[in-house]
């Protein structure tokens, strides 16, 4: 048996593991994994309005839309709600989630720069007034739009060292974002300003900054060419968090920005999409082993879990989440033996690894495993292959009047039955 000592952990994977042992340990979670068993995922809707807060206090003149399509689950976007967060929709789905959750249609902006025009109307129909565009073809379908309709422009930035430069898909230049500001004068449609992405998961402040300079720059620019007058600045989103190393934090990018951002305030209304900085660390994936095998690179362990589910992540967006076992989250990991395994999910398909190389203890079936931060991009890009169910979602959050443990049936995603409360 090959065995290695585990290596001395980071402080982010000793944060986590903590954080992870401590979540384990309540009340709620042992109740809910005892109610759905494994792969359920735990989400804690106190983390996801403690972010919102970190990101107001940060940038306090900052209209926050959370990106929907991070995580729709009713539970997150009832809380962000409630704290006075609004909202980023790229489809009607995800529109209809928000207005059938009775939010304020004026706090919803519609930031996906391609639609149908089916779309469009639905949106206009319930009171969406902000919109991005990119191309003539876009602007064309808003020609006959309600006159308080507000274009944004999108702008491309490329970033190769984000996680997903999503300038190759989206956005223009400069030139061509004045050509189409133009256009629509020409038209007589509205822009209200530009929006851009920096790219996901991009973890260097001063691209932040760059990008923010930039467009108020160019903005400014227009405004004394054209002699218009702008009213609003989209900075999007890309906020990054940390899975298996540090990142900077909301705090660091906020204050390479806000002076620039502080500029322009009273000249602008600045808007941002936070998505997977909301909800990401609010969530963790609790798994189980089901299979055991030796192969000719070592020790395989499956999981009731895999990458055609909540891990789909680790293909979708190149995240590497850190797997903790469950039994050794209370001892003292730096002296357990351990060895070199690789994880791989249920289906029948040879590319359902999660990963390989992981250093753990040695494991039975039944054996639970955890990842953290585990809330972003999982439950949402999870398909039902080889027709297994989409991952459950258990919420762990007090109700304010009574007190209970809120703890749903329901799988990930919409449209299944709400929360049940578990005294």
């Amino acid at each position: 048996m090959s065995t290695s000592p585990l290596p001395r952990p980071s402080d982010l994977i000793a944060r986590r593991r903590a954080e992870v042992a401590a979540l384990l340990a309540t009340d709620a979670a042992q109740a809910a994994l005892a109610i759905h068993g494994t792969p359920l995922l735990l989400l804690d809707t106190a983390r996801v309005e403690q972010q919102f807060r970190r990101l107001r206090d940060a940038l306090p003149f900052v209209r926050f839309h959370y990106a929907v399509k991070a995580l729709d689950h009713p539970a997150a976007l009832a809380v962000l709600d409630r704290a006075g967060c609004g909202f980023d929709v790229a489809t009607s789905e995800e529109l209809a989630l928000l207005v059938d959750g009775s939010v304020d249609t004026a706090r919803i902006i519609h930031t996906h720069p391609i639609k149908k025009p089916a779309e469009i109307e639905h949106a206009l129909a319930v009171g969406v007034r902000t919109f991005v565009v990119d191309n003539d073809a876009e602007l064309a379908k808003f020609s006959r739009a309600p006159r308080d309709v507000r274009l944004l422009v999108r702008l491309a930035y490329r970033n190769p060292h984000a996680k997903s430069d999503l300038s190759s898909k989206f956005g223009v230049g400069f030139h061509e974002a004045e050509r189409l500001v133009r256009e629509a004068r020409r038209r007589g449609i509205r822009v209200g300003g530009f929006s851009f992405h920096v790219g996901s998961q991009l973890d260097d402040p001063d691209r932040f900054v760059h990008a923010v300079d930039e467009t108020i720059a160019f903005m400014s620019r227009l405004e004394r060419q054209l002699s218009v007058r702008f009213d609003t600045l989209d900075i999007g989103g890309g906020f990054p968090v940390g899975y298996d190393r540090d990142v900077a934090g909301i705090e660091d990018i906020a204050s390479g920005i806000r002076p620039s951002l502080e500029r322009v305030r009273g000249r602008y209304t600045i808007l941002a999409e936070p998505g997977r900085i909301l909800v990401a660390e609010a969530a963790t994936l609790v798994t189980s082993v089901m299979g055991i095998a030796e192969r000719a690179d070592g020790r395989w362990y499956y999981l009731d879990d895999g990458v055609y589910g909540a891990y789909s992540n680790v293909v979708a967006e190149d995240v590497h989440p850190l797997v903790f076992a469950v039994t050794e989250l209370d001892g003292d990991a730096e002296q357990a033996t351990h060895r070199w395994a690789t994880l791989a999910g249920p289906t029948c398909d040879s590319a359902d690894v999660i990963a390989r190389e992981m250093l753990l203890p040695d494991l039975r079936v039944g054996d639970p495993l955890a990842s953290p931060a585990m809330g972003a991009y999982t439950a949402v890009t999870s398909t039902r292959f080889n027709g297994r169910p989409l991952t459950s979602i258990a919420v762990l959050s007090q109700a304010p009047a009574t007190g209970e443990v809120a703890i749903p049936a329901a799988t990930s995603g919409v449209g299944g039955p709400q929360p049940q409360t578990v005294p």
